[in-house]
């Protein structure tokens, strides 16, 4: 389950939605190196948090169908007014 309704604030968070997305797709290990064009020991290096090449995450994330996005964590405080408006 993904920490703050969505987010991945740390790399250990990431290694497990990483692998816990794998597992439902069905894919192995040595599947997404192969998709990815990498190693089978990139792929658990990932999944076990270890620091890698953004380059080969990317590329592993890639070939789960995945994609990452950057958002602002910080808060909208207009968007938080018209939520608690009661006009």
């Amino acid at each position: 389950m993904l920490p703050m309704g969505n987010f991945i604030l740390s790399f250990h968070d990431l290694a497990k939605e990483f692998k816990a997305e794998r597992k439902a797709l069905g894919f192995t290990q040595s599947q997404v190196a192969q998709n990815a064009g990498l190693r089978r020991e990139t792929i658990i290096q990932i999944e076990a948090g270890e620091n890698v090449q953004a380059y080969s995450l990317l590329k592993a994330i890639s070939a789960l169908g995945k994609a990452i996005e950057i958002v602002d964590r910080r808060i909208d405080y207009d968007h938080l007014k018209e939520m608690f408006d009661d006009s």
